[in-house]
């Protein structure tokens, strides 16, 4: 299921003293954000919907005036906010790209793999995708452990304390197959990694 609104930018500052402000892109690209017309302003609850009124870039960083924000100290309640467009102002994606967003809720599942018995049975679905986190050596998929799943023994799917657990798996060819943001799911490689 495609969101609607997805997250382009975050605002990190004021530049100058108008009411411009610096913009730190959440793909790390910058020409589509020269796009920009109408946006929303978030911050947990709280939402500004604006216009932009110019848009310049810089090294690294965007340079942008919202309507009816006029000064340095203006700015400073929104930084760190959100900015938020419709999915057509976004950066368009590449083969084998995907917007963060699309991947939260998707169900990570495991196909077993060895006899012919085994490559009949369905796929499993071993947990729910929760978030998507930049690691050091490249991003992370967040996931909650399934209490449904007969593939992983019980003593691994809940903590110490009963919750559902949760566990850190590298979004890479190695450890995920196939992704299918239409149909909900990401294909796990290896079911080791789990544990």
């Amino acid at each position: 299921m495609e969101k609607a609104q997805l997250i382009v930018g975050f605002i990190r500052g004021s530049h100058g003293y108008s009411g411009e402000c610096k913009v730190e892109s959440a793909s790390g690209e910058y020409e589509h954000l020269l796009n920009l017309k109408e946006v929303t302003l978030q911050h947990g609850n709280e939402k500004k919907e604006t216009k932009v009124e110019s848009v310049s870039l810089g090294c690294n960083t965007a340079y942008v005036k919202f309507a009816g924000i006029n000064s340095d100290e203006d700015i400073r309640k929104y930084n760190r906010w959100e900015i938020v467009v419709p999915r057509k102002y976004c950066k368009p994606l590449k083969k084998d790209e995907w917007y963060i967003e699309d991947l939260r809720n998707c169900s990570l599942i495991y196909e077993e793999k060895g006899d012919s018995a085994s490559l009949n049975a369905p796929a499993q679905v071993v947990g729910t995708i929760t978030d998507v986190l930049e690691g050091g050596a490249g991003y992370l998929l967040e996931v909650s452990i399934s209490e449904s799943c007969n593939c992983i023994s019980e003593e691994l799917k809940k903590t110490s304390s009963g919750k559902p657990r949760t566990v850190l798996i590298p979004f890479n060819n190695e450890h995920v197959g196939k992704v299918d943001v239409k149909k909900g799911t990401i294909q796990l490689m290896h079911l080791w990694i789990l544990e």
